[in-house]
């Protein structure tokens, strides 16, 4: 046994470890900070199986945004944590639950051990028609090309998950902004850190989506960094969150999926098919698409955190 295979052995061994601790631990707090570290370990089991793209949209998004959505909501639950608790279901759910997920398990398994050798792919037929879109980087071929409906269904999600969000705000903070006003010390770590980073922060964000064409990044990565930048600043209370009656700010919430589907009908008339990429344009329309994910995926994985409107449009 090689000292790298000893290493993925026990990176394996801690990230179940973890993953049992994360489902079983009591209190929310922990069990938040659990999942953030799982994320994050999760996401170096991805770099050492070559997938650097997963791995960096499981790093922004498992173990950044994510954990922060996560540890808003532990801080929210925490009181009411002990009733929580006396409501717990018996052991008759539990072992009910626990069997369930076994059986789920044994199928999967079942299921996968059962494929042909070789197993049914599409890769060959991907690989020999990768050149068609202009595109180097083998991840963003596949999901801007040959599953594009997938990825264009991905960002609607996103789009009906800021739609539920914002409906529960109460009747008289519609249309105002979201979460509280921050406020920290001008002169404190918090303000300083949200003037140092974000410049540094948006040029990688903007590189990680540029180079995603050729390179592991992409709108997602890109879009993640940008959000996390923007809400620094927001938290160490430079900025404030704009209300989500801004005209401005629904039109970029839009904006990707809504050129995204404006493409795709385009290829109806002419391309071969609905998301059809005319070979002399793909590039263009793709990075066109690409451009306006970004600033869609920044401003929708920002605002899913701020939270539901709780305050009017007044300062």
């Amino acid at each position: 046994m090689t000292f790298a295979t000893f290493l993925e052995i026990m990176l394996a061994a801690v990230v179940l470890g973890l993953g049992i601790w994360t489902i079983v631990a009591r209190d929310t707090y922990a069990a938040a900070v659990g999942f953030i570290v799982y994320g994050l370990l999760v996401a170096l089991i991805w770099v050492r199986l070559d997938a650097v793209d997963v791995a960096l949209t499981e790093a922004a998004i498992g173990g950044g945004l994510g954990g922060v959505l996560l540890l808003g909501a532990a801080a929210r639950l925490r009181a009411t944590e002990v009733m929580a608790a006396a409501e717990a279901p018996g052991k008759g759910v539990r072992l009910g639950a626990a069997a369930l997920s076994a059986a789920v398990a044994v199928a999967i398994a079942s299921a996968v051990l059962q494929l042909p050798e070789p197993a049914p792919t599409l890769a060959p037929a991907a690989v020999a028609n990768a050149s068609a879109t202009g595109l180097a980087n083998p991840v963003t071929n596949v999901l801007m090309a040959f599953r594009a409906m997938d990825t264009m269904l991905e960002k609607v999600v996103l789009l009906l998950a800021i739609v539920g969000v914002w409906s529960l705000a109460s009747d008289r903070a519609w249309g105002g902004r979201p979460g509280p006003r921050h406020r920290s010390d001008p002169r404190g770590i918090l303000a300083f850190l949200a003037r140092l980073l974000p410049p540094v922060g948006i040029v990688v964000g903007i590189y990680v989506f540029w180079t995603g064409a050729n390179h592991p990044g992409g709108a997602f990565q890109g879009g993640a960094i940008l959000a996390a930048m923007w809400l620094l600043v927001i938290m160490a209370g430079l900025a404030d969150t704009p209300p989500v009656s801004n005209r401005l700010l629904r039109l970029v919430l839009i904006g990707g999926p809504g050129l995204f589907l404006l493409v795709g009908l385009g290829g109806i008339h002419f391309g071969p098919a609905f998301l059809g990429y005319p070979p002399t344009f793909a590039k263009p329309l793709i990075l066109g698409i690409e451009v306006a994910m970004v600033l869609t995926i920044a401003a929708t994985l920002g605002l899913l955190l701020a939270g539901a409107p709780e305050r009017s449009t007044e300062p």
